[in-house]
């Protein structure tokens, strides 16, 4: 059976332009008597900012110059709050994460549609408010959850299971056959049976042209709240835990797992069988050798192959005295 939904390009709006009091309700801002004053429609940098964009500070010095700005809101640390007397000024934890969030909140969903030029398979269930956009091939037996986003020339392959809030960038590839090969004794390559599944769990996102490959008998999975960069390559029976960050052009071989937590910087290269154990951080370039377990939350490791920080540093020092 296909479905196919005319375009709808109308967007979602607000019921209301948020007060500095929704705003502060909103980002639970430690702030005290917050006004029921200005409309808050956006958000913008320090400089380009108008009475109507809200604006973060990272810093007492950029706070400084938050105030100085036209911006209508301004998000600061507590400590930095205590200082300033504006009643522009909410204080928060975060200001960079508060921000996000009023992002966010200020943006709302897009109302669904399916472009004319996307190709949609046979028994393909799509939730609500799905966007499926130019050029997108979703092959058969795939199943999307709400308000999953599909950008333009995206190919999902037969039976990819994608989440809700999902959003998949232009260019990406889910669900292709794995890397395997099974050799003869004279040298001859067979491929290994790649017929097995491809989970994505709601609230990921996917970068421009990444890939992300079938299990071969069992499945791929990407945990929940996980972000992909551009041009990383996920491969065969890979399992990637919750929100889990990596950069662009990092590559993990099969069989790998990434868990709850971690941090990949960009161009890691994971070689397969191996562990990246909860909320381990990887530098730029790091490289994991097959069957390798890096444990230790909060850890950091750098180079290759990958060692803690501390080592690499005192290694590269030895190196420079050569």
């Amino acid at each position: 059976m296909r479905e196919f939904i005319e375009p709808r390009l109308r967007s979602a709006t607000l019921n209301a332009m948020p007060t500095l009091k929704t705003i502060a309700d909103w980002i639970f801002s430690e702030s005290e008597d917050v006004p029921e004053a200005g409309e808050i429609t956006g958000v913008a940098s320090i400089e380009r900012a108008r009475p109507s964009d809200a604006v973060f500070a990272a810093d007492l010095i950029t706070l400084e110059r938050a105030v100085s700005s036209a911006a209508g809101c301004i998000l600061a640390r507590t400590k930095d709050a205590a200082v300033v007397t504006d009643a522009r000024v909410l204080s928060v934890h975060d200001p960079r994460y508060a921000f996000s969030v009023l992002a966010q909140k200020l943006s709302p969903a897009p109302a669904g549609f399916i472009h004319p030029a996307a190709v949609i398979g046979n028994n393909v269930k799509l939730g609500t408010d799905v966007s499926i956009q130019a050029g997108a091939v979703i092959g058969d037996d795939v199943r999307i959850g709400g308000h999953t986003v599909i950008g333009p020339r995206v190919v999902i392959y037969p039976g990819v299971e994608i989440g809700a809030r999902c959003v998949v960038q232009a260019g990406a590839v889910l669900g292709a056959m794995g890397f395997g090969y099974a050799r003869s004794a004279a040298g001859e390559y067979v491929r290994f049976p790649q017929q097995g599944a491809l989970v994505i769990e709601d609230d990921v996102e996917i970068g421009a042209n990444a890939t992300i490959d079938r299990g071969a008998l069992e499945e791929t999975r990407i945990g929940r709240g996980s972000k992909l960069d551009n041009l990383v390559h996920i491969g065969h029976n890979c399992r990637i835990g919750k929100n889990v960050v990596i950069a662009a052009q990092t590559g993990i071989s099969g069989s790998s797992i990434v868990e709850d937590g971690a941090i990949l910087g960009g161009q890691v290269g994971i070689g397969e069988h191996a562990m990246v154990g909860d909320h381990v951080i990887l530098g730029g370039g790091a490289g994991v050798l097959s069957n390798k377990k890096l444990r230790g939350p909060g850890e950091v490791f750098w180079g290759r192959p990958a060692q803690p920080l501390k080592e690499y540093l005192r290694d590269l020092a030895k190196l420079r005295k050569l």
